[in-house]
């Protein structure tokens, strides 16, 4: 990010040089396991990335607010004393939400100018809208002097505001993700209680490599909603047997003994791959702590393999980036990470093969599904925070 090249492009648009804004960043985020858990109240390990969202903001004198970014065309003055309404597939609802949120909590809000700039992969399932959620939290939180709300209320703010006027029925871990950062460590997180730990997550000798299948993901939002579903009616025939209400309280070994009680095949397939998948971050964890990248890897090679065959989100696209990489020598781990129908893996990588990586598995997947992919080496990132900078 050029800060001085953003802080001319904000002037431009909005005037008034003397009145400098602030700068606020929120990362994007990457799973590395522990996939579809999280709306179900279990375990997931995501970590923030160097990439996410800038946001430059300055307030103004009455209740306009001036929404616009870097990355689309699409701006707009909107008057916040007449409500919040959703805008028809623009990318301003996912602030506009934060601001719905912040007047439900009755925050006396005013007008602001605000500029975005993102540089996560769209479409990528790298959590841009947490990211465009938490960036405008924080900085409204910050702006407003609204010291009551601490990261995690503003982690709690964020995913209602997807569920609520978005209309996604998706879990805290992307938003937790987001906030909660931190460098070179992942975030071990109990989706159901909100407890966590940061893990050391060293990479000696490897490097994190995220690839994007380039595939447009139209049946994400539906499909997700529609696994959502699927969990709940397993929980469904669970409850009667065994007072239990997320499939993350159930053990692995539990569940092979009440499996029968889901008498949907296909439902059962599908709580059968949260149950495993939460065990697996469990053997992740131990993983980091003895610094087992071998063993790790293969428990994120076995996570695609579920979310592929009992929880069908994957996909060719997905499916032929994922077993290219697997024939590489010296990639140790590779899956899909993210809502799954496009999106992008997530793949441990030997620092001498990424070349190797990035070339085969590219050319395989081009001759294979017609689409090229984009290959991003990834850094671990701290969580959502202000940029101090100088005027231009």
């Amino acid at each position: 990010m050029n800060i001085q090249e953003f802080q001319k492009l904000f002037f431009n648009l909005y005037g008034n040089p003397q009145k400098t804004p602030r700068l606020f960043f929120a990362p994007g985020r990457v799973n590395l396991i522990g996939e579809h858990t999280d709306y179900n109240g279990g375990f997931v390990l995501p970590c923030a990335l160097q990439y996410g969202t800038y946001l430059l903001i300055r307030k103004r004198p009455d209740n306009l607010v001036r929404f616009a970014t870097t990355n689309f065309d699409y701006k707009i003055e909107y008057d916040i004393s007449k409500g919040y309404v959703k805008q028809q597939g623009q990318w301003i609802n996912y602030p506009l939400g934060i601001f719905d949120q912040f007047d439900k909590l009755k925050i006396g809000l005013s007008g602001f100018d605000m500029l975005f700039s993102g540089d996560i992969p769209n479409s990528a399932g790298l959590s841009s809208s947490a990211s465009i959620e938490m960036v405008t939290a924080f900085a409204l939180a910050s702006m407003l002097n609204v010291t009551s709300l601490e990261m995690t209320d503003l982690v709690n703010l964020s995913k209602r505001s997807e569920n609520e006027f978005i209309g996604l029925d998706c879990g805290i871990m992307d938003m937790f993700a987001v906030g909660m950062g931190s460098a070179d460590h992942a975030i071990f997180l109990n989706c159901l209680t909100l407890e966590f730990k940061r893990i050391p997550f060293i990479l000696n000798g490897y490097k994190l490599i995220i690839a994007n299948t380039n595939k447009k993901r139209g049946l994400a939002d539906s499909k997700y909603n529609e696994r959502v579903q699927e969990c709940k009616e397993a929980i469904d025939a669970i409850r009667p047997h065994i007072p239990v209400n997320h499939l993350g309280e159930i053990g692995f070994m539990q569940f092979f003994k009440i499996q029968e009680l889901i008498e949907d095949e296909r439902v059962r397939r599908r709580a059968r791959h949260v149950i495993s998948e939460n065990q697996r971050v469990l053997n992740a964890v131990s993983c980091l702590h003895k610094n087992d990248l071998l063993q790790f890897g293969a428990l994120m090679n076995a996570s695609h393999e579920s979310l592929r065959d009992n929880y069908e989100v994957t996909g060719i696209e997905l499916d032929t980036l994922v077993e290219e990489a697997w024939k590489i020598n010296g990639v140790i781990g590779s899956r899909m990470t993210g809502a799954g129908f496009g999106g992008c893996t997530v793949s441990i990588v030997r620092d001498n093969v990424v070349e190797k990586f990035i070339h085969q598995a590219g050319d395989n997947y081009r001759q294979k599904t017609g689409l090229t992919a984009s290959f991003y080496i990834a850094e671990v990132s701290d969580g959502t925070r202000e940029i101090i900078t100088e005027s231009v």
